[in-house]
């Protein structure tokens, strides 16, 4: 039975309790939309400060806070989230992301109590105030809620990667299917290609596949046809 839960962001709010509890060890996608499904990600620092802000407050007590953080030269940062990563403890572990003109899907598992809320509140709220300052604009962003899906069993997270990591081709941000290990903005590109400097837990999904390149094949296999829902999906009441 999918379980289909609800959370807040904090945004100087109170946060409203959850109808089902997000449970400790499980893995859940999370996604959030821009109010009215406006653009929230408008140019490539909004990604970047994004894609910087998840693996910041992927840790329950970064060493810094996010003004001083980002003082620091970029060489001095990636120092930091590198002894965060050896050291610190963490709130989740990130397995995949998407980050969308209006929206982000995250694929999280939660580490501790509460710890998915905590690092979507942080993240959403950091974002926001980055946003806000730069846009000359006051309120919420993001929708007050962000919706979680938790995930049950190997295959489903196998085929929510895949939903997930081609998220800019069947909407057509990205238009040929062997250019969209180059969208700098999933972490598609981190599954397939032997790079350092990346985030994500990977093996829960890449443990399945005997190389990255039978990965990449996976997700390319149903490329069109995920295209082709996207197009219909006006149809529907499916709306995530």
């Amino acid at each position: 039975m999918t379980l289909w839960v609800w959370d807040g962001t904090l945004q100087s709010q109170t946060m409203p309790g959850r109808k089902i509890p997000i449970v400790t060890g499980e893995i859940y996608h999370v996604v959030n939309r821009g109010i009215a499904s406006q653009p929230t990600f408008t140019n490539g620092r909004d990604y970047q400060r994004m894609l910087m802000l998840l693996p910041y407050y992927r840790f329950a007590s970064p060493p810094f806070k996010l003004s001083k953080f980002l003082t620091f030269p970029k060489s001095r940062q990636v120092e930091i989230l590198q002894e965060m990563q050896e050291n610190g403890q963490p709130l989740v572990d990130i397995i995949a992301y998407c980050l969308m003109p209006n929206h982000f899907h995250l694929v999280l598992k939660q580490i501790s109590d509460e710890s998915i809320a905590k690092f979507v509140s942080d993240v959403s709220n950091g974002y926001t105030r980055y946003f806000n300052t730069k846009y000359e604009r006051k309120g919420p962003i993001f929708q007050g809620k962000f919706k979680a899906v938790r995930v049950e069993g190997e295959e489903q997270l196998l085929h929510l990667s895949r939903y997930v990591h081609l998220n800019p081709f069947s909407s057509y941000i990205v238009k040929a299917e062997n250019e969209l290990e180059d969208y700098p903005y999933s972490s598609f590109s981190e599954y397939v290609r032997e790079t350092s400097g990346g985030f994500c837990q990977k093996q829960p999904v890449l443990s399945h596949f005997e190389t990255p390149n039978a990965y990449r094949d996976f997700i390319l296999d149903r490329a069109d046809y995920q295209r082709e829902l996207q197009d219909i999906k006006h149809l529907t009441l499916d709306d995530l």
